[in-house]
């Protein structure tokens, strides 16, 4: 007993004697012997800065000044972490029994740099198999994998994260407070983050319920939600150690502009009625290329709701390819500013409708937002001042060029066929080739000229061109062409009817049996020289120039009778000039008075030459009606007397 109690005592004084050694040993060789411990453990290369403090029972523990530790030889030369201090403990008695329960990890301003390449992290980690030896590889796997490892707090003060997949940066965050917990095996991982953003904070909840299978390169389930200043994200599904997701999505946003500036998209502005404010549901599924599709998508952006589904590449901007349903979408006051502080609202300030086109300028910045082509059904779509009806439309957006395809769009009553395309690459312009069926003329012009005065449905062909950075450059630098077929129609504010002398009013209208004509535009004034207007007993052409960008028209119809209408008819031609909204429409009296001339004239010249032709009856002593019969007349009158005057000389009878 003696013996066994002497041995005890060497035991606890050597023990002891290594303890107090190790008290006593400077900092800076406690460093040099714990970063070789940590190289052969993990093969990375582990600095430590100033003095090193160790605490022994009941926690194993570190503290230190600046450290950094080694990133993966086949990662970056920066390193995986770096902090300017950092606290470490484990539970002692754990060790003990094999087991690996930390239950501190502090680090102040850490910088935490996490790269993923080839299916590889730069967080897996094995001496084993980076620096293998003979007869050595299998002892040290079995030994590295046995116990428990656990993980009561960590927490990393103002630091940066960032995460970079293949060789590109995903994302790099500064200010980050985060903590973790993984308190037994078998119990879930959560994580909390916080991270200061313009605006307000993210803050970030996640937890994972099988941590190890995590780790392993496992299918495990996932819950992560995500608020931030204008909104929240939530995500409930399955996720694996290469960042690839399947479940179920939620974005809900109150202020989705806000939203957006807090993670780094400030003054993009979002129109009124596609999700200022959203609620946006689905299943999502993610992949390791940074894809996104979205299935059994149901969107209520403010006021208008989308059903569909939808593909998205995560870039800059991102890439989306969707498919949409609508009801009735209404994007009537989708520039509406939004509303203000006191819950009022500001709206550009619009001109009144007679005072020209707007020199507001346009903002055409939402053109950049993403690339991709959306296309859309609807039951009807609103656009400020035009009204589409049952429709079929694609978008396709590439660099801030966005085309509109229409296959087909209801509009006036009718089809609409074809593109309109928008580019704000160098400047804004808008162009498009349209065919239109069956147009409600006076919705068409009312709405988007403000002229009521023509009804009737007509078809045709369009095609427009204009530069600008207002509504006002852009009308008055147009240039096209196209062509207009109407059938029966009614023009309002002056009478044909009347004026062609057929005595009948028609009420102040004209009713024409069809109509056609082709135009140019350019510099923004239309041209045409063609106009053909079938009525009833005549017809009527027209040919002048409206000035778009004036707003202005002078035109000039003129009528030609096709019967006589019982001697009492006189083509009057008619001149339309002035502003469109409320032009002068008028008999051109100028040509009335030629017309007129040139008729007196030709009657006066038929009444002389029949006098001159009775005359020469008279003297002729016969009928003499026309200038060749007169001539014959008095040829014979000439001879006849001729005769006479020889034979009277010759003494005859």
């Amino acid at each position: 007993m003696k013996w066994l109690l002497r041995i005890l005592f060497l035991f606890v004084v050597a023990f002891g004697l290594v303890i107090g050694a190790l008290l006593l040993m400077p900092g800076d060789k406690l460093a040099a012997i714990l970063a070789e411990q940590v190289k052969s453990e993990t093969g990375r290369e582990l600095k430590l800065t100033g003095d090193v403090n160790l605490s022994f029972w009941p926690v194993l523990g570190m503290e230190t000044g600046p450290v950094t530790f080694g990133n993966a030889p086949w990662a970056s030369s920066e390193p995986m972490l770096s902090a300017e201090s950092l606290a470490v403990g484990v539970d002692a008695a754990g060790l003990w029994n094999g087991d690996f329960r930390i239950r501190r990890v502090f680090a102040e301003q850490p910088t935490l740099r996490l790269e993923l390449s080839d299916g590889r992290g730069n967080w897996e980690m094995s001496a084993a198999s980076s620096q293998p030896s003979s007869g050595s590889s299998a002892a040290s796997s079995e030994t590295s994998t046995s116990g428990v490892v656990t993980l009561d707090r960590l927490e990393l003060t103002n630091a940066r994260l960032i995460y970079i997949e293949n060789g590109a940066t995903k994302f790099d965050f500064s200010n980050v407070d985060l903590s973790a917990s993984w308190p037994d095996p078998a119990a879930p991982m959560t994580m909390e983050a916080r991270m200061a953003v313009p605006g307000g904070k993210v803050k970030v909840d996640l937890r994972i319920p099988d941590l190890p299978a995590y780790a392993s390169g496992a299918v495990t389930p996932l819950k992560l939600a995500l608020t931030a200043p204008g909104g929240e994200f939530g995500f409930d599904g399955r996720v694996n150690l290469a960042g690839e997701m399947d479940g179920n999505l939620e974005v809900k946003t109150n202020d989705t502009e806000k939203m957006l500036a807090a993670f780094g998209q400030a003054g993009v502005g979002v129109p009124l009625g596609l999700g200022r404010v959203a609620d946006v549901s689905g299943h999502m599924t993610y992949t390791k290329e940074g894809r996104a599709s979205l299935r059994n998508l149901e969107a209520q952006l403010d006021h208008n709701r989308f059903t569909g589904e939808a593909d998205i590449e995560i870039s800059d901007p991102p890439k989306i390819t969707a498919r949409l349903k609508g009801g009735d979408i209404d994007l009537s006051r989708y520039n509406d500013a939004p509303a203000t502080a006191g819950g009022g609202s500001g709206t550009a300030s619009a001109s009144a409708p007679d005072s020209g086109w707007s020199t507001d300028p346009i903002d055409a910045s939402a053109l950049a937002l993403a690339n991709g082509e959306i296309r859309l059904t609807a039951s009807s779509i609103a656009v400020p001042e035009l009204t589409l009806g049952p429709s079929d439309l694609t978008l396709s957006l590439d660099r801030s060029r966005a085309v509109l395809r229409m296959a087909p769009a209801t509009l006036f009553a009718g089809q609409v066929t074809g593109q309109v395309v928008a580019n704000n690459r160098n400047g804004l312009s808008v162009g498009g080739e349209l065919n239109a069926q069956g147009i409600d003329l006076q919705q068409a012009l009312s709405t988007l000229a403000g002229i009521d005065r023509l009804t009737g449905s007509g078809s045709g062909d369009f095609e427009f061109l204009g530069v600008g950075q207002t509504e006002d450059q852009i009308m008055r630098s147009l240039s096209g062409k196209g062509s207009l077929n109407v059938g029966q129609g009614v023009i309002s504010g002056f009478d044909l009817d009347r004026l062609m002398g057929r005595g009948k009013d028609a009420g102040g209208t004209t009713v024409f049996d069809s109509l056609t004509a082709s135009f140019n535009i350019d510099q923004g004034i239309l041209t045409n020289n063609d106009l053909l207007m079938s009525l009833d007993n005549f017809r009527a052409d027209g040919t002048g120039q409206v000035n778009i960008g004036a707003r202005t028209i002078d035109y000039l119809f003129t009528p030609v009778a096709l019967r006589a209408n019982s001697g009492q008819g006189l083509a009057v031609p008619v001149r339309i000039v002035g502003p469109w909204s409320d032009p002068s429409i008028k008999p051109d009296l100028s040509k009335v008075i030629e017309a007129a001339a040139e008729g007196k004239l030709k009657d006066i010249e038929d009444d002389a030459k029949q006098k001159v032709l009775d005359k020469v009856s008279d003297e002729l002593g016969t009928a003499v009606t026309d200038t060749e019969s007169a001539e014959g007349a008095l040829k014979n009158k000439l001879e006849e007397e001729a005769r006479k005057g020889l034979l009277k000389l010759l003494g005859g009878n």
